[in-house]
């Protein structure tokens, strides 16, 4: 850790805050902050109320953690699920070639062209403003794993040229143990980048969606929570912690993931220039 580059301690830094924000205070908050009513309504920032209370009657310093919770758990979800499935198709098409090849760059290729937000917005239409957290993260996740497999393609392809990959397969090692093994040690660091790089895509997508109505908003994330305030004039009324506090969120997680990401292949790159 000391050898990390002060982009990457930075965007660390402020990832882990939002993370304490968004999984470990609201162990110690026994009420549900989506809930209406709970409190007296647009009561302004105070000791008991950090952010004030929205037109709802709820806590915005709750409302804020849960909703970074909600957004955090869909964008690691996203990530994690297209990283592998990326990382698995496109290493499989690089090293196997042929015929799989082919298939595998051809479904890349169309989800790749297919844009992801038209099929969203009509999700978001026919569930009214209902459709789950789950079935927006499979839809982010459809149209997410394409982009690693593609690139993680052109890298196998190239590394199994390569001696050892060729020493592998004379031995008898199965596609499977050749690609783990032998292989995803040299792209790990590009997928780290890239599964971070994920996250932020998911979230900005999800709160996109959101702030328009067509994501959850039955369901506490920054989008919903920009969302309802909107709906209830929260700019207009001078209630500026409620629409204020998701927007400013957002922007740091944004810095925080880029600085986090960039700060990685920095770092990546100078260990394998060592």
């Amino acid at each position: 850790m000391k050898n990390w580059n002060f982009r990457l301690k930075t965007g660390v830094f402020i990832l882990g805050i939002f993370l304490i924000l968004g999984f470990i205070l609201p162990l110690f908050h026994s009420g549900n902050p989506t809930e209406w009513g709970t409190y007296p309504k647009n009561l302004k920032p105070s000791s008991a109320h950090f952010f004030g209370t929205t037109n709802l009657g709820q806590d915005t310093f709750w409302l804020l953690a849960k909703s970074i919770q909600n957004s955090f758990i869909i964008g690691i979800m996203v990530a994690f699920f297209a990283t592998v499935i990326g990382a698995l198709l496109g290493l499989l098409a690089g090293f196997k070639g042929g015929f799989l090849d082919r298939l595998i760059t051809l479904l890349t290729d169309s989800f790749i062209v297919i844009p992801s937000l038209p099929i969203l917005i009509l999700l978001g239409s026919l569930m009214k403003g209902r459709a789950s957290l789950f079935y927006i993260a499979l839809v982010l996740i459809i149209f997410n794993w394409p982009w690693p497999a593609r690139q993680l393609r052109s890298m196998a392809l190239s590394l199994s040229e390569r001696e050892f990959i060729n020493t592998a397969v004379f031995s008898g090692a199965s596609t499977m143990k050749i690609i783990m093994k032998e292989i995803f040690p040299y792209v790990a660091g590009w997928s780290v980048a890239n599964f971070v790089n994920t996250i932020l895509v998911a979230i900005g997508s999800e709160s996109g969606l959101a702030v328009i109505g067509m994501s959850s908003n039955e369901k506490a994330t920054l989008g919903t929570m920009i969302y309802w305030a909107n709906q209830h004039q929260a700019m207009l009324a001078g209630r500026w912690w409620w629409i204020g506090s998701p927007v400013i969120a957002i922007v740091l997680i944004f810095i925080a993931l880029f600085l986090t990401m960039t700060g990685y292949q920095q770092y990546s790159a100078l260990r394998r220039g060592k």
